[in-house]
Parts: structure tokens; sequence; C-alpha cells
């Protein structure tokens, strides 16, 4: 079987409502799990029992994701004003770049004409 190689780049993920949609989504797995609850009965009966957790856990689980969102919007937010905050970096790290490499080229010049001046001061005997 060949190995399947992508034609074009992947398109960068998209952001939208994240707390909204995980906290929507929580609220929807306890509603679940609270409608089912007063037939807890036909769900034993039956061995549908699990419906009744798979919804408890869900909602258990979605309380780690709303904390999980919060906390990482919250990153991104902080991080984004920080990079604004920041002169640009890029700009600072070029003009010391180039401030070193023009004291490097003096420096090389000045070590040129230390040895032209050398050679001419030596006297053979």
């Amino acid at each position: 079987m060949a190995k399947w190689t992508p034609r074009h780049e992947a398109p960068e993920p998209l952001e939208g409502p994240v707390v909204a949609t995980i906290t929507g989504g929580t609220v929807l797995w306890f509603v679940l799990f609270l409608a089912q609850l007063p037939f807890y009965g036909w769900f034993d009966d039956r061995g549908y029992l699990w419906w009744l957790w798979t919804c408890l856990a869900g909602g258990g689980l979605g309380f780690i994701g709303i904390w999980y969102v919060r906390r990482r919007d919250a990153a991104i937010k902080r991080a984004a004003a920080e990079a604004e905050a920041e002169p640009d970096t890029d700009a600072r790290t070029d003009a010391a770049a180039d401030a070193g490499a023009q004291a490097d080229a003096a420096a090389d010049a000045g070590a040129d004409s230390t040895a032209t001046a050398a050679e001419d001061r030596h006297v053979t005997p």
C-alpha cells in the first residue's frame, strides 16, 4: 500500500466560543441524567442502566473540561497581551546582530592594521 502524502497544507484550526460550547455540553449531559433518573427502575430492568451513568460521567467530565478551557482561554489572552506589550523583539535582535557584525569588522580591520605596522617595524639583523 502506498504512503499517503498531503498535496496541500492543512488549514489553521478554527477558534470559536470554546468555553460556551463545553459549558453547554456539560449542562446537556446533566439535564439528560436528571431526565433519566425517574426511570431508574426501567433502565435497571432492561439492562440499560449504563445510559444513566454515562450521562453522569459526561457531566462530571464536562466540569473538568470547563475548568480546562477557561484556563486555556485565559492563558491565550494573557500571551496575546504580553506579545502586544513587548516591543518588536525581532527588530531589536536584528539591530544587535548588525551592531555585533560592525564591531567584528572594526576589530578585524584594527587587527590587520596592527599586523601591518608590526611587519613594518620588524628589522632583520
